[in-house]
């Protein structure tokens, strides 16, 4: 135990939302399921009565999901002994495909009955990819909840700087995006952390100690071969991050920094990410009745880690590469940075958004909006390998996405683009012309930057120009032609 765990110094807590205040050190309950693997059962209430200690000690709010094993029921036995409840954040990660209202209405139903409450305090919510714009109903029907009072407040995991933009200026109200955030893993302090403070977004952070990696443990050991599922996933971060040697070069710059402040380099690890703007809380995962670090947990509160440290860190932090891609990305597209290193232990298949159409040896997708049928002209057509996308804005269904703002229109635009091409079997990669038409010259910059980070590694041929668009909400239209490549 480091020899300076606080006796008297109180836990930080922190409002999340209006009304939901949490403990900065959240409690992670992802490990329930691990300790359920392979046909293994738990005694819930003896698993629900090892809550006591952390809430005793002020560590009072528990993440969880649907698909940690037990972890909801384990959190309602306990509020339903102890007669107190803890702050529930909790998770909802849909399959990929459609989500309708009913199947939105009963998995919050679901998670309601196993927390024992009539109102989730704050409800997370996972996309699997943007190009489907389904993750969009399945947003609206959450707030719909939410305005009904089943649902406290609204969050994501794992969602990118562009896709919050688009969530948020969609009307969505979002208060917290749960990303990984560690010393090896810093993607969120750029673009991401700039929207969270910019709209009053709050961010979890997990993964902080790199599966143990980021540990007084690992210090000086050989390289290992990953064994458990935490291991398998984080020792991939360690790879891209440039490898064992690399993280050994890291471990030895916190160690003697630890040693000074008289704390653990896991100590380092967390509270340097608990310090980072816009970061509301960092989250350790527990093993609920089978061992807890309670104390040296609580030694964050009376942790700070002077300019001096802060420099040493930042200065080891430059001989990392870095995580490629934006938060998320890693169930996203390759490397997928997950345990097995692709989706295959998560999701059996991606559905295609638009259903297909054969038409005199030409392919062709509709996307339900009334024009097409009024104007008759489909969203895209496919003949023989090459793929020609509609003028397409940023309507879905009776939303428009992205509200006012142009980048968001922007990026919503381009993704029904992909999901076009997607659906006639083409990809993104192989667009080799696009036409951009803005209605406000004053919005040409921020368009043409959004094209310039989804298409910097395709460069196709483009072409924008001021044009009056049919609707004044529509800030931006793009048509786009593709080939279908292998």
């Amino acid at each position: 135990m480091p020899a300076n765990v606080p006796v008297n110094v109180p836990v930080e807590r922190i409002e999340l939302a209006p009304g939901l205040t949490v403990s900065r050190l959240l409690t992670g309950l992802w490990q329930i399921a691990d300790l359920e693997r392979d046909g293994r059962s738990l005694d819930l209430e003896a698993t629900a009565g090892a809550m006591t200690p952390y809430v005793e000690a002020g560590l009072t709010t528990f993440d969880m999901a649907d698909h940690y094993g037990s972890a909801e029921e384990i959190v309602g036995l306990y509020a339903r002994a102890e007669g107190r409840r803890p702050e529930a954040l909790t998770k909802w990660v849909p399959p990929p495909g459609p989500i309708s209202a009913e199947a939105v209405r009963e998995a919050v139903e679901r998670s309601l009955r196993r927390l024992r409450t009539d109102r989730i305090d704050l409800l997370q919510f996972h996309c699997w990819n943007y190009w489907d714009p389904s993750y969009l109903d399945g947003l609206f029907h959450l707030q719909n909840l939410r305005d009904e009072g089943l649902i406290g407040h609204l969050g994501l995991t794992n969602c990118d700087a562009a896709h919050l933009r688009v969530v948020l200026s969609s009307g969505i109200d979002i208060v917290s995006n749960q990303v990984c955030f560690s010393l090896l893993d810093t993607r969120a302090a750029g673009a991401l952390t700039d929207l969270c403070l910019e709209r009053g977004v709050k961010l979890l952070a997990y993964g902080t100690l790199a599966g143990g990696f980021l540990t007084d443990r690992w210090l000086g050991r050989d390289e290992p071969v990953a064994r458990t599922w935490s291991e398998m996933k984080y020792k991939r971060f360690v790879d891209v991050a440039g490898g064992w040697q690399v993280l050994q070069s890291l471990l030895e710059t916190l160690a003697p920094i630890a040693e000074r402040l008289e704390t653990t380099i896991a100590g380092i690890a967390s509270r340097y990410v608990l310090d980072q703007p816009a970061v509301a809380g960092v989250i350790i995962g527990a093993r609920l009745g089978e061992s807890d670090h309670i104390a040296e947990n609580l030694s964050l509160f009376g942790l700070e880690i002077d300019d001096e440290s802060r420099t040493a860190i930042d200065e080891a932090l430059r001989g990392l590469q870095p995580i490629p891609g934006d938060s998320g990305d890693e169930y996203r597209r390759p490397p997928f940075l997950t345990a097995s290193g692709d989706l295959s232990h998560h999701i059996d298949e991606f559905p295609l958004p638009y259903e297909a159409t054969e038409v005199d040896g030409r392919t062709r997708v509709t996307s339900g909006v009334g024009w097409e049928e009024l104007a008759g002209y489909c969203r895209a057509i496919r003949s023989g390998g090459r793929i020609s996308v509609s003028g397409t804005t940023a309507s879905h269904g009776d939303h428009l996405i992205g509200g006012t703002d142009p980048e968001a229109q922007t990026h919503f635009v381009i993704d029904k683009i992909e999901a076009a091409i997607r659906s006639l079997g083409g990809r993104l990669e192989g667009v080799t012309r696009t036409r951009i038409f803005v209605q406000n010259l004053d919005d040409w910059e921020a368009i043409a930057r959004v094209h310039g980070e989804r298409f910097r590694h395709i460069r196709p041929a483009n072409t924008l120009v001021g044009a009056r668009l049919i609707g004044d909400e529509f800030l931006v239209e793009i048509e786009a032609e593709a080939d279908v490549v292998g």
